[in-house]
């Protein structure tokens, strides 16, 4: 008998195509579906899997989630008992723009793939969902059992709807289901829009970098290589036992704009040209994720400080050339 298959929808993408390396490199056989959609360039998204590809254990499918049947043959061709559902259309100001897109990628394709899941025998089922799904939460850290009924952002509505769909798969299908609740992950093969891959371009190039707000918003920023550890924690602690779970995923430490900016300006060895700008609407005040259930029942423990996973991202991007 074959040696069971994980499937990684969005394996292309920035934790993707991290986690697909790091699961190689343990010897499992892993299966990528992606559909290179054009929200950053198609070559950085192949150049992310090159090391993949040459690993005769992977196998890509080039498929969109919104495409039922494609989504249904991928999963009848590896029959997974894993599935890391991480694709997604991602981003909070693009989703304010078009939320009908990102209804119809990040619900009816979550949709597509549970289904495909019950249809083929999936044991295990991770969501990607986000920290945006607690909007402005007054209290700090955020945890679990906090309500999430106020999203600010339609991106963190269908997060959240995904979380709610996935329920029910758990509690009409019996599927056993993990949603992890990112923390605004960065480090080597981040998209190219989030700020601290356009910080590092800026200001390594001494352009002039936006601050938007006055620098007191707050982020829980989550090396990769944390992240990745944390899915790999959860696919074993995803148990019918368990039946549906959520989980913070988070760096557990709050750092504002204004200290973010310092640190790639050590980083880069450069100042930075700051131009001053308004909040703009669906972006949080802060986020800072309790830990405490990740801890205790997956061991989670991130250990990368900021700067020295910014450290590695400017390595990585210097090296790339981008």
């Amino acid at each position: 008998m074959a040696d069971p298959t994980i499937l990684i929808t969005g394996a292309a993408g920035f934790i993707g195509s991290n986690l697909a390396d790091a699961l190689l490199a343990r010897g499992l056989n892993v299966a990528g579906l992606d559909n290179f959609c054009d929200f950053y360039p198609e070559a950085r998204k192949r150049a992310n899997l090159q090391s993949a590809m040459a690993n005769p254990r992977f196998d890509l499918v080039e498929a969109d989630l919104r495409d039922r049947p494609a989504v249904l043959e991928a999963f009848s061709r590896h029959k997974p008992a894993v599935v890391v559902h991480l694709a997604a259309m991602a981003g909070v100001r693009p989703s304010i723009e078009n939320p009908s897109y990102y209804a119809a990628v990040n619900v009816s394709g979550t949709v597509n793939v549970l289904d495909a899941a019950v249809a083929h025998g999936t044991t295990k089922f991770l969501f990607a969902s986000s920290s945006s799904v607690y909007g402005n939460n007054p209290k700090t850290p955020f945890a679990e059992e906090d309500n999430v009924d106020h999203p600010i952002s339609p991106y963190a509505a269908t997060k959240k709807a995904g979380e709610l769909i996935c329920h029910t798969y758990w509690h009409i299908h019996r599927l056993p289901v993990v949603c992890l609740r990112f923390f605004t992950v960065f480090g080597p093969r981040q998209r190219p829009d989030l700020a601290i891959n356009k910080f590092l371009r800026l200001i390594g190039s001494g352009q002039t970098v936006p601050m938007f707000g006055d620098g007191s918003t707050s982020r829980d920023y989550t090396f990769v290589g944390d992240i990745v550890a944390g899915i790999s924690a959860a696919i074993e602690g995803c148990t019918p036992e368990r039946g549906h779970r959520v989980y913070n995923l988070g760096g557990n430490h709050p750092v504002s704009l204004r200290e973010l900016i310092e640190t790639v300006e050590r980083v880069v060895g450069k100042p930075a040209k700051i131009e001053r700008l308004p909040m703009q609407p669906g972006d949080v005040e802060r986020t800072w994720a309790d830990l405490s259930r990740s801890g205790a029942e997956l061991g989670y423990r991130p250990v990368t400080t900021l700067e020295e996973g910014i450290s590695r991202q400017w390595e990585w991007m210097r090296k790339s050339g981008l």
